[in-house]
């Protein structure tokens, strides 16, 4: 797979264009970055494809990093900005880039989706210089249906590794999330939950290998790695432990037909009461029915500020729509869902429904891999133990009709999620969990209106903290909220690691302190060496 040129006219090669293509005054540390990747790879690189720089090129700088970005606020022009980024376009690169890195004291930041919602694959606000290591060219996935199992290499989107598992088999699925552009890399060390976690439990659940690079530069598997570190990694969060090179997957069986629907009630419809039943019944339903709420305020008319609260209840069976009418006149007749409701389709057409696709798109438009939320936005996430009451509810409607343009999903529990033990991996959030809700405001003006959003979504959260878990509040790893601490030198790491982690926390600060002492690999919410 290696390029046909020496390791000798690599060097030369390379270090020539860029003397040629970059202004010395500011390409030193670029430069020295190459020679060394050259000195510690054995596989040569195109230069021009392979680094961004804004000496180099500011237009196609820019455009790299903001490729994959989701959250809109860390890319203004006062967020610091990398030195470079580099895009590795085999396995021996990266290992090259974390001993380079090392050597030349260069921070390093890993991206593989960059849906980070603090930004923290691709800022760094308190460490200079620093490097983006983009891991999107590393996107290889290979299905092997005889051991039910499937290599996905980081740089891959969720979307590919379900097309490319559809591509050998309609009855093969994978269970991870929903948004189809999130990177695979970054996804399962967060947990990755799904539309069929209730049936199979998490992504990081059904993780049979991985591949990594440590702080050495070594790549390690399960069984280099050892134990300890491959359950820290499956749920641990991103960027506390190594580079994810790959991840072996466990394929788990789905049927011909699965049926989707979504219906919506307002406040006018009983909206309130509705949600109140679903919050009683949504985590004991059978498993293979998964139904979300996505909440926000909708116009009631077309007359300016005339609002009121619109409720989804957006679903995903697997099974047939004969069946599901069963299973809902059962246990949720108060939703009202009909035959005329339903759509019956094949698993990845559902997995697209779920993501937002129109009906009419292939499945080929799942390897665009291009986000479809695309916003300045600032997000919280909670887990919620018993039913919020209707005045509960009544009073978060008053606080979303006061914003311009708020989101909650609410996600159900149960199932599966309830059967693994909290320590299973480090994502804890099981048995007793009804939901869990993810809050956002988002918004378009950038700077101009961040501050009254960013206020109106901490009062909203704090409202809110009567009717969800407790000591500690709950918080989901992969909805990343800085709010609730980072690391500094005064802090202690418990405040946020616990309600990421609950127990799981200290054994992660164990398992860190012994495998990355030197503290490596870090960012403002990585698992620290020690705890005081």
């Amino acid at each position: 797979m290696a390029f046909a040129i020496s390791k000798l006219n690599a060097v030369a090669f390379l270090v020539t264009l860029l003397l040629i293509s970059i202004p010395f005054s500011s390409s030193t540390l670029q430069q020295d970055f190459v020679q060394c990747l050259v000195d510690n790879s054995d596989v040569s690189f195109p230069t021009t494809a392979s680094f961004f720089s804004p000496d180099q090129n500011a237009t196609l700088f820019k455009d790299e990093l903001e490729s994959t970005a989701q959250n809109l606020r860390y890319l203004t022009t006062s967020n610091p900005k990398p030195v470079f980024i580099f895009e590795p376009l085999y396995e021996t690169h990266v290992q090259a880039a974390v001993v380079c890195a090392k050597k030349l004291q260069l921070h390093l930041r890993i991206r593989s989706g960059g849906h980070d919602y603090e930004g923290l694959s691709f800022v760094a606000e308190n460490e200079t210089p620093f490097v983006i290591v983009d891991l999107s060219k590393l996107r290889q996935v290979d299905v092997d249906l005889d051991s039910n199992s499937a290599w996905a290499h980081a740089g891959a989107t969720i979307g590919e590794v379900y097309y490319r598992i559809q591509e050998k088999s309609q009855t093969h699925g994978f269970p991870a999330g929903l948004c189809s552009s999130l990177g695979i890399g970054g996804h399962l060390v967060g947990g990755a939950y799904g539309s069929m976690m209730r049936k199979f439990g998490l992504g990081g659940d059904n993780v049979l290998d991985a591949r990594i690079v440590d702080a050495n530069g070594k790549i390690l598997d399960r069984a280099a790695m050892g134990e300890d570190v491959f359950w820290a990694i499956r749920g641990g969060g991103g960027g506390s432990f190594g580079v994810i090179l790959a991840w072996k997957i466990k394929l788990v069986p789905v049927p011909s037909t699965v049926t989707v629907f979504t219906v919506t009630k307002t406040l006018e419809q009983n909206g309130t009461k509705v949600l109140y039943k679903w919050q009683q019944v949504a985590d004991k339903l059978d498993d293979d029915l998964f139904i979300r709420v996505i909440i926000s305020p909708a116009s009631k008319t077309t007359k300016p500020g005339n609002r009121t609260i619109s409720m989804s209840y957006q679903a995903q069976f697997l099974g047939d729509s004969n069946r599901l009418m069963q299973v809902m006149q059962k246990s949720f007749p108060e939703l009202g869902l009909t035959k005329k409701d339903c759509t019956e389709m094949s698993w990845i057409k559902s997995v697209m429904y779920i993501a937002g696709f129109p009906n009419s798109a292939a499945p080929e438009a799942l390897l665009d891999g291009k986000s479809l939320f695309k916003n300045h936005f600032k997000a919280k996430s909670d887990f919620v133990k018993e039913p919020i009451p209707v005045e509960g509810l009544e009073g978060l409607w008053k606080r979303f009709l006061e914003e311009d343009s708020p989101l909650t999903i609410w996600n159900p529990y149960g199932g599966m999620m309830a059967r693994i033990p909290e320590s299973e991996i480090p994502f804890p959030h099981r048995n007793g969990t009804l939901f869990k809700i993810q809050w956002l405001s988002t918004w378009q003006d950038g700077k101009v209106s961040e501050a009254r959003h960013m206020k109106w979504i901490r009062e909203m959260y704090s409202y809110m903290e009567q009717y969800v878990s407790k000591n500690p509040r709950q918080a989901y790893v992969n909805y990343r909220d800085l709010d609730l601490g980072t690391n500094e030198e005064e802090s202690d790491a418990r405040e946020w690691g616990t309600k990421y982690f609950k127990g799981n926390f200290e054994r992660l600060v164990k398992i860190k302190g012994e495998f990355d002492p030197d503290n490596f690999f870090r960012h403002e919410q990585s698992v620290p060496t020690k705890i005081g």
